[in-house]
């Protein structure tokens, strides 16, 4: 019981801490709408079971304890948000609230987008492998231990629907996208500026 509390808690401030999935969630759903934002949030929840995955087969703890393996994470992560970022900072496209114009996001890019911002995230990477390695226990069966990595992505998955829902809210929208050129700037730039910082950010020790 104690180690189902530690895994939830955990969980829980891992995923309402801002980063660059809330960021790609809320670039979806003010630009493109509803439909985009919570495919984006399904993605998330699929890029989790990813480091779920790896984790649970045990190649989460050569991650843990190889500085090669995680900084080359790290750089194709940090690639791919500057990438976005740098895409949304300089779009000279405006869209309008009807979603009118030709520009759009397919459901497969949509849930692209969030699949990769989080399966690329060496954030999470060392949230899924720490828990396991630090709170789950060894002696935890595969079926248990499979129920928690199931938890952590319904928990991404509800969370970002929600902030999905809410960026997405009609009147919120059409404020938001009444001023669209200086949120482009500002979510690109946060997207940006998270690849950089986590390219710089120091590796782990082996």
């Amino acid at each position: 019981m104690m180690e189902l509390i530690a895994v939830a808690i955990i969980t829980i401030l891992a995923v309402i801490s801002p980063g660059a999935d809330f960021a790609m969630v809320t670039r979806n759903s003010y630009l493109y709408g509803r439909r985009a934002g919570l495919l984006a949030a399904a993605g998330i929840a699929l890029g989790v079971q990813v480091h779920v995955t790896y984790t649970i087969m045990g190649i989460g703890f050569v991650i843990s304890h190889s500085e090669f393996i995680f900084s080359a994470i790290k750089i194709v992560g940090a690639v791919y948000l500057i990438y976005v970022g740098y895409k949304t900072f300089f779009t000279k496209i405006r869209l309008n609230i009807d979603l009118s114009s030709s520009v759009s996001l397919s459901p497969m890019g949509a849930l692209r987008t969030g699949f990769l911002t989080n399966a690329l995230n060496p954030k999470t990477t060392l949230f899924v492998v720490s828990t396991y390695t630090q709170v789950v226990s060894p002696e935890t069966s595969l079926s248990l231990q499979i129920a928690y990595g199931l938890f952590m992505s319904f928990t991404h998955w509800a969370w970002f629907s929600l902030v999905a829902l809410f960026f997405s809210h009609a009147t919120l929208r059409e404020i938001m996208l009444s001023k669209q050129i200086v949120l482009n700037k500002t979510i690109g730039g946060v997207l940006m500026g998270l690849g950089v910082s986590l390219a710089l950010s120091p590796m782990i020790s082996g």
